[in-house]
């Protein structure tokens, strides 16, 4: 064989079924191959398992979605190139023009301009309420005809908290699907509930390190195979260097989340008890408006610690000025604290009222813990604070 074909047809290199490696390969690649075009042709008829196209399905990929769907407590999962993907992913596959969501006004910002925006184009109309407002979803689902309730537990960034056997019960009772994107709780909590399907951003908690992004719709097999048949078309499934990270993240997940929670309930008590603070949001303070309901729900209460300054925007802009441990930054949920002041939280597509409703204000403040040491974060956010109350 001559090189110019060899390099095209290197050797097999046969790993032996009792000599398994101990972290799981990466099959970079988008085809993959039969013998025969027998064996291809009973594969394209779902008579064999293998895999064609790496857009369609890759071992890798295939490895993390079996992970996180064990972890939530579910049957299956479509891992997805973002938490976006995966938000896009699934309102088009389970809606259809005419249809109804119910949505609300703490959810994710760009879930929310998702619903407004191009749902809208499409025919599908939507209510949007306050997560807290519980009169009002049992008055919506029982008055419209509801194809799905989407909502978050605890929101983004205000950390209300859902009350999701509540919501579900009535959502069930009235004939409409529940969706919850649990990225801020994680996948240890809320798998109790009768969710239909959860969606996370992988970027976040999974993957850890802020290196990869990725997303994820978890639900029953019923659920999960027209949806994978939609969202293959969409393109948007996580390839498999990607998914790789993921998976080497989440071997560290329960350490990490465990680590950045004790740490924040730490910080959420240092921030409760400061002069320079109007207002703490942390499901963990027993002053949480519904800290009764997130113990019920959840395991623990999460690395996301907001609250509101006293000096509004001008205080908001100097503290995240004056940090030294925590970027100014996007995202969350990774290793490295974060901070992200009201300039960058303010909510896109609210009226002025739903702006209020959303809790968000010009002294609001945002911090994603990571696992730095806690006494110095601490002392990095009275140092800062102390700033701000000369702003």
């Amino acid at each position: 064989m001559k090189g110019r074909t060899r390099v095209n047809h290197p050797p097999d290199v046969i790993v032996p079924a009792d000599n398994r490696p101990l972290v799981a390969p990466i099959h970079q690649t988008v085809k993959f191959a039969f013998e025969s075009l027998e064996e291809t042709m009973r594969a394209y008829r779902g008579e064999r398992e293998g895999y064609h196209y790496t857009r369609q399905a890759n071992p890798t990929s295939r490895q993390l979605e079996k992970l996180l769907a064990e972890l939530q407590g579910r049957d299956d999962c479509i891992a997805l190139g973002s938490g976006a993907a995966a938000v896009a992913g699934c309102l088009l596959s389970l809606t259809r023009a005419g249809e109804h969501v119910l949505c609300f006004v703490e959810s994710y910002t760009p879930t929310r301009l998702l619903i407004q925006g191009l749902l809208g184009r499409f025919g599908v109309e939507h209510t949007m309420l306050s997560i807290e407002d519980d009169a009002g979803i049992e008055r919506v689902l029982a008055g419209k005809p509801t194809r799905l309730v989407w909502f978050e537990s605890p929101t983004n960034p205000v950390t209300r908290i859902a009350d999701i056997g509540r919501i579900t019960r009535v959502a069930h009772a009235h004939g409409a699907l529940t969706v919850l994107d649990n990225t801020f709780a994680g996948f240890h909590n809320h798998g109790q509930y009768g969710i239909d399907v959860f969606v996370h951003s992988l970027t976040k908690y999974a993957s850890g390190h802020g290196d990869v992004m990725g997303g994820a719709i978890i639900a029953r097999d019923e659920m999960i195979r027209p949806m994978r048949r939609e969202t293959v078309l969409l393109g948007a499934l996580l390839d498999p260097h990607a998914a790789f990270l993921v998976m080497r993240g989440m071997k560290t997940y329960y350490l990490r989340y465990e680590a950045q929670t004790a740490s924040a309930a730490r910080i959420a008590a240092f921030l409760d008890d400061h002069p320079a603070v109007e207002r703490v949001h942390y499901p963990g303070l027993a002053g949480h408006p519904r800290h009764a309901l997130a113990r019920e729900q959840m395991h623990d209460f999460g690395s996301i610690v907001s609250f509101d300054l006293e000096g509004g925007l001008e205080a908001a802009h100097a503290f995240s000025d004056a940090l030294e441990f925590f970027a100014i930054a996007s995202s969350l949920g990774s290793v490295e604290s974060l901070v992200m002041p009201a300039q960058l939280l303010k909510p896109r597509g609210l009226t002025a009222e739903q702006v209020v409703t959303s809790g968000i204000t010009g002294g609001s403040v945002r911090l994603s813990i990571g696992i730095e040491d806690t006494d110095d974060l601490i002392a990095d956010l009275e140092a800062a604070l102390s700033r701000a109350s000369e702003a």
